[in-house]
Formats: structure tokens, sequence, C-alpha cells
């Protein structure tokens, strides 16, 4: 062989070890730190439980991600924290820790708490504190089931429509309801290990409002709040639980209306921890390829609302129409209510009927029968007041997302999806109120075993119901509480796969 041919194969096999060597190489350890910091405002008393902004800050070879997630019901639009909060937060960490702004999540959990002024600050300093404690982590993925304390709030009626259940308004009578939707059990789980073997973290995904409640009234972090505590309290000191909400718009917390009982979160909270710990506690941690992470901007349809605002105001001039003159006012009513249900004397005793029986006579059985007309037209008054408020409420927010659209100037509103992917684990992140069939259809689709889905994430976009859902705009909070027109979900699927491809 001559020296040229020589020196060209010495170069090609130089060429393809430094090629080869770039994309099988071992990637530096995986690191990670958390810290959490308190975020209750002191202007609403002293908190039922503590209300946080965690930070988990993952590090790399090739880059930093930071997941925050916050006992808040959203980032922005609605609460109290301001539309400038992940702006600036992202500012200030490119600034102090040289962060990409587009590797921070910021997830809220939805809860009602009232959280303070400068969580903004705080939320920077929780980063810098996880910041300041990274170490070498294992990593590893699980899954846990959970189905006791949720339920679907759309309800399918038998006349086609489709309402849901709020304190807003009132349940429909019971034999008008023909099906419930659908829930999402699944415990979507993320488990860190310090090299020693003791657990740094466990990052939870799990769809359902966290807005139990507790029975004081206080300001709470709510059933996620609990969650959170009891997990940390099953593993070693020094863990920390980090709950990501998912594609809850349409799930309440089980048996959201009743009145039986106070409202507790905590009974809840202990039960999603129970699964979450039974399944993080069989994952096996280990060593982990680089981390990825995707992140894409999205231009969404602005909906045109004046149709259905149109068919909502002339729905209730109808309902309004309706209502009959009766008898009867509240006390009497109520009065007649107990004796005339299921009861074939209401009047008088069985003898007192059959005593005018005898003497031909039928002035009880008239009143009876003028009392249950008068019963059953103050009643469907009442059902028809009703179905005033839900129509009413749901006006309301038609109107003001009209207003909202009108007011933006442009057809379009610009949102965040994200992906990140760690080791078997993959998040796929969006700001707006995902219902549950949502989250359903990118699990079932996904190229990636473990893949789950976070709403509630870098932004707020009010609700985002299927567009199936969304031609029922006006019959339940989902699909009048929304500024995106039905096209929206098509193009955010599509977008989502091209995340996933990335991941």
């Amino acid at each position: 062989m001559d020296l040229v041919s020589r020196s060209c194969l010495f170069l090609s096999v130089a060429l393809f070890t430094a090629v080869s060597g770039a994309s099988t190489a071992q990637a530096g350890p995986l690191m990670a730190g958390v810290a959490r910091v308190d975020i209750s405002n002191p202007d609403a008393g002293k908190p039922n439980d503590p209300i946080y902004a965690r930070a988990l800050v993952l590090k790399d070879d090739a880059r930093t991600v930071v997941l925050v997630t916050l006992d808040a019901v959203a980032i922005a639009e609605i609460g109290s924290i301001k539309n400038e909060y992940l702006g600036n937060v992202r500012a200030s960490l490119a600034k102090e820790l040289k962060i990409e702004p587009s590797h921070l999540l910021v997830n809220a959990s939805h809860c009602h708490a009232i959280v303070c002024a400068d969580v903004e600050q705080r939320t920077v300093q929780a980063v810098k504190e996880a910041h300041k404690n990274l170490v070498p982590v294992t990593a590893g993925v699980g899954v846990g089931h959970e189905d006791r304390i949720q339920e679907n709030r759309r309800l399918l009626m038998k006349s086609g429509k489709t309402i849901d259940i709020r304190r807003a308004y009132s349940l429909p009578p019971d034999d008008q309801v023909a099906a419930v939707g659908p829930i999402d059990p699944q415990i979507g789980i993320l488990r860190l290990d310090r090299k020693d073997g003791k657990t740094l973290a466990v990052v939870y995904n799990f769809a359902c409002h966290p807005i139990e409640g507790v029975p004081s009234g206080g300001n709470t972090a709510d059933l996620t709040g609990f969650s959170s505590k009891s997990i940390e309290d099953a593993f070693d000191d020094g863990t920390m639980a980090f709950f990501v909400q998912g594609c809850g718009g349409d799930i309440n917390p089980i048996r959201y209306k009743d009145v039986t009982t106070p409202q507790d979160a905590e009974p809840l909270g202990n039960l999603l921890a129970l699964s979450t710990i039974k399944a993080a506690k069989r994952i096996q941690c280990g060593d982990v390829a680089p981390m990825k992470v995707v992140h894409e901007k999205l231009d969404l349809p602005r909906a045109d609302l004046a149709e259905r605002i149109e068919q909502s105001e002339a729905e209730t001039l109808r309902l309004m129409r309706s209502l009959r003159a009766t008898n009867l006012n509240l006390k009497s009513f109520m009065a007649l209510v107990p004796r005339y249900a299921g009861s074939e004397f209401p009047a008088d005793p069985s003898y007192r009927y059959l005593h005018e029986k005898m003497l031909g006579r039928n002035n009880l059985a008239k009143l009876d029968a003028r009392n249950r007309a008068d019963v059953e037209a103050y009643l469907s008054n009442v059902y028809t007041m009703e179905e005033l408020t839900r129509v009413q409420t749901n006006l309301a927010l038609l109107k003001k997302h009209q207003a909202q659209n009108i007011a933006a100037g442009k057809r379009t509103v610009e949102v965040e999806v994200n992906g990140l992917r760690i080791g078997d684990f993959v998040l796929v992140t969006f700001p707006g109120e995902l219902t549950v069939q949502i989250g359903l259809n990118i699990k079932k689709t996904s190229p990636h075993k473990n893949t789950f889905v976070a709403g509630y994430t870098n932004g707020y976009i009010y609700y985002a119901p299927t567009s199936e859902q969304l031609k029922n705009v006006g019959g339940a909070q989902e699909d009048s509480d929304c500024i995106l027109a039905p096209e929206w979900h098509p193009l955010f699927e599509a977008k989502v796969a091209e995340v996933l491809k990335g991941l």
C-alpha cells in the first residue's frame, strides 16, 4: 500500500472512531438539586397547610433544566400570579444562573391557594437554592393507579346536551342524566435517587382539580399539598415531592357536590399519596442517557363567540318566558313536599278519605289534586331557574372571552408546547386546562411507553376542550371558559406528535 493510500486509510479510521465515539460515549452523570420556599400570602391569614414553590434543577453535560411546581391556581391570567411572572423569572435565571429560558417549566397545581405578592422573587430563590444543592443522581420511571378520588364533571344529558358539575350552579334532575365522561387513573412517576440510594425527588403527574378545600375554609394547597407531604414522609429525609398537574380540566374531586359532610381534601390527598408511594417504591433507578428537551411555539385560532352568545341570550329569554304563575311560595311549597312525597293520603288519615267516600264526597281528593298540581308547577319553575343559572353563568364566560379575543387584535394566540425526556420518562406540556380525553389520546398514540401530559404549564389560556366538546359551547364551563376555536385541537395534536418524535 502506498503512502497516500495508507494516509487515507488512517484518516478514514480516525474519522470513523471520532464519529462513532461521539455517538456512543457515556454522558456525564445526571445531577439534580431540590429546594422549596413558602409562598403563602400573609394577608390571607394563617394557612391551613404549607403552600410552596418547589424547584427541581436537573443538569447533565449538555444542558440545565428546571421544573418548578407551584401550589397556585395558574401561571398568570387568573389568581394572584401576574402575567409578567414567567418572563421575569426566566430573565432572572438566565442572568444569574445562565439557564436557557426555554429550559424552565413552571406547572401550577391548580389548587386555589392565595399566594404572596412576591412569588416571583421567591420562585427564583427556590431555583437558586436547588442549583446550589446539585448532586449526582440515578433515575427511574414508574406508573401508579388511583381511581377513588376523582370523577368526570361533564354529564351527558338525555337531551344530547352536556352540562357539568360545579358549585356555581345546580345539578340537573337525576332522570335527565344519560352518561358521564372518563377519568385517567394513571399516575406518572419519575424517581431520582442520590448515588447512596437515598431518594432525592419524586415527580408525579396526575389529572384532577385539587379544589376540595378544608373544613376550616383556610388557605390550602389542597389534596396535592397533602399528597406531597405524605410522599415525602414515606421516603428518606430530604426527599421532595413534585406534583405536576395533568389533563384535569374536566376532572373534579370525588363527590364534589356532597352536602352531608365537610369538604376535606386531606383524605383524598392521602389516597393519592398511598398509590404514588406504592408505585414509586417499585421503581429501579439507574444511570440515564442525556436529557432531551424540545421547546416549540404554536399559534392557535381564537374563537368567534358572537353566534354562541346570541344563542345563549335567546335561550335565556326562552327560559324566562317559560316561567308560570304558581299558587305557592317557598314556605308553602316546603310544607307540602314532605306530605305529598309518596303518601296516598297526604291531607288526612285514611279513614277520613273513606268517610268522605261513604258520604259521596271527594273534597280531600280534590284538595290533593290541586296541591299536587301546585307542587309540580312550582317545581317546574325551580328547574327552570336552575337552568337559567347555568345558562347565565356560562353566558358571562362567553362574553368575557369574546371581549378578550377582540381586544387581542389578532385571531391567534401563541402558546408553548414543551417536551422533556429523562431516561424513559417523557413529559409533554401545554398552558391550558386540557380535558382528560386529550391526555388519554396522546398517551395512546405516543411512540414512547411512558408518556405523560401536563396542562397548566408556562402560562395559562383557560380551558382547552376537544373539538367535539366545543360543539357544546355554552353548555358547560369547559366549553364556555375557552378562548380557542375548535380547530385548535388537531393543530395541537400535530405539534405534540412532532415534539414526541423529537424526544
